[in-house]
């Protein structure tokens, strides 16, 4: 998705690699167009640009192929949520909502049905992205879903089970940064928070229905927002600009990483 949000910004989602990337879609100094290329690279979403049919990754935000090989979008942090967690935090929301189908798929005639998902089964299936791929680093099962932090030259990844194993609230440090980890409130999704505000650093608990408590404040899990008490109405920063990703995506692109394990904190 293509839009404006105070300045140009880029959405996109790559349902093989579980992966949400936002960034600014400025290149060169000028807002730029993408548009999907139907191609692959470690199984995830490659993007061209229309001002020069470039190639980029999605995951890593950098052109791979064409004239702008080597740039690199500047990453925007966002939230894989439910559509519930974010009414509650933004009840005046927008929701972008798809065509109730297309009429042409890339150069191809034909239908594509938008409420209808094409991957459905891949989340349970053992095979990853399309063709015969593998996965080097087995320290996980390749589609268990885990958030990706890197900070002060630290990379961590936090694998969703090992979160709720925790009781679906991780306390960490991840180079010189301290970060809160937490489940949304179906227990499905990750949301990162640097847990320090103001200079000071905060300790958070779980408090039930989607929400953190720290600082005698109340906290918004999936958005970092304070809804009361002496922080009321303060964000959280974001601790990820990767988000929430399969492993077998975080581990294809990230060298080395740290695998966060219940009872780390």
């Amino acid at each position: 998705v293509n839009d404006e949000f105070g300045e140009p910004l880029l959405v996109t989602f790559c349902p093989l690699c579980d992966s949400g990337v936002t960034a600014v879609r400025t290149v060169a100094g000028e807002p730029t167009r993408f548009g999907v290329s139907g191609l692959l690279w470690n199984s995830d979403l490659v993007m061209y640009d229309a001002a020069t049919d470039s190639l980029w990754s999605q995951i890593a935000g950098t052109a791979i192929r064409g004239s702008r090989t080597g740039h690199r979008l500047a990453l925007v942090p966002s939230e894989i949520t439910t559509l519930g967690d974010w009414r509650a935090a933004h009840p005046d929301t927008q929701v972008l909502l798809p065509p109730p189908a297309s009429e042409t798929v890339g150069e191809r005639d034909g239908v594509r049905d938008y409420t209808q998902n094409p991957y459905a089964s891949y989340d349970s299936v053992g095979r990853i992205g399309i063709g015969q791929n593998s996965l080097d680093d087995d320290r996980l099962e390749p589609k268990v879903r885990v958030l990706g932090v890197r900070r002060d030259g630290e990379t961590v990844a936090y694998p969703l089970p090992a979160v709720t194993d925790a009781g679906g609230v991780v306390e960490d440090t991840v180079g010189d940064t301290p970060v809160v980890v937490a489940t949304g409130s179906d227990g499905s999704t990750l949301h990162g928070w640097v847990r320090t505000v103001d200079g000071e650093t905060l300790s958070f608990e779980p408090a039930g229905d989607g929400r953190l408590a720290a600082g005698d404040s109340t906290w918004l899990t999936a958005t970092g927002e304070a809804v009361d008490g002496p922080y009321e109405e303060r964000s959280l920063a974001s601790a990820s600009d990767a988000g929430q990703l399969f492993w077998f995506a975080w581990a294809d692109f990230t060298e080395e990483t740290r695998v966060y394990e219940s009872g780390d904190d």
